[in-house]
């Protein structure tokens, strides 16, 4: 299984500890084509290959995948724009939130209605999460709907 993960980069780095927690859970069900995004050198400025090269690289990457895991706490437009993407092309989508005060999640994130939404407050909750809908089994017929 080919797993597309997002998070934000120029929305803010102050998850990237988290980011990598996660990636490391997903490296279970599948190859994750988007490591660098859970790198903790990786500023907020990204990687430095140019906007148009990022762009281009990550959609191929996001239609390659099975999966789109979005880790959605910290608004992103690049991860909104993923996701819009991944539900156009009927991705399976699974979007990670961490409700906490003062915060609220996009509507337009949690009304999608190809996204699974888990609410969570620490990773260690994500492992039942991932091994519900992280099967090839649930993959498969996600992109068949």
């Amino acid at each position: 299984m080919k797993i597309y993960f997002a998070g934000a980069i120029r929305g803010g780095r102050d998850d990237a500890e988290m980011y990598h927690a996660i990636v490391k859970q997903l490296r279970n069900f599948g190859e994750v084509l988007t490591e660098h995004v859970a790198d903790a050198e990786l500023g907020v400025l990204g990687q430095d290959i140019g906007d148009r090269n990022i762009h281009d690289r990550d959609l191929d990457w996001l239609k390659a995948a099975d999966v789109l895991v979005a880790e959605v706490t910290i608004p992103s437009l690049g991860v909104g724009y993923e996701i819009g993407k991944a539900s156009e092309w009927k991705k399976q989508i699974l979007c990670l939130y961490r409700a906490s005060k003062g915060r609220a999640l996009s509507a337009m994130i949690a009304g999608c209605p190809g996204a699974v939404l888990c609410e969570y407050q620490n990773v260690a909750e994500l492992r039942g999460f991932f091994a519900k809908y992280l099967t090839n089994e649930n993959t498969a017929s996600s992109q068949r709907s």
